[in-house]
């Protein structure tokens, strides 16, 4: 599993034919130390997740089983949840979108 940020859609016209009528988000794995990953993925959003947003992203059967297709689908990567927030061991949380993080000590509210 993997926390990502949802950064852009993918758009494909022609696809196999298992992707039919599936939503393919581009997400990149959320780091702590604040840098961006150079990494990138493209995952099944199975729960209309938005560009900005972490997710909980699976891969393999959950993956699978997540979209609904079992071993009949030629994908295996799913976004499961958006992460509404996450406590650190540092202090810091970590909100639904990086406009809603926290750190210790701020005194200003989220947006």
């Amino acid at each position: 599993m993997h926390i990502c940020t949802v950064i852009g859609n993918v758009w494909a016209t022609q696809k196999e034919s298992t992707l039919s009528g599936l939503r393919l988000m581009v997400v990149r794995p959320f780091t702590t130390d604040g840098d961006k990953s150079a990494e990138t993925m493209i995952a099944v959003d199975t729960v209309s997740a938005g560009i900005g947003e972490r997710v909980l992203v699976v891969h393999g059967r959950a993956a699978r089983h997540a979209i609904g297709k079992g071993h009949d689908i030629g994908f295996q990567t799913a976004i499961v949840a958006i992460v509404d927030s996450m406590d650190l061991a540092d202090g810091r949380r970590i909100g639904q979108t990086a406009d809603h993080d926290q750190t210790p000590g701020a005194t200003s509210t989220p947006r």
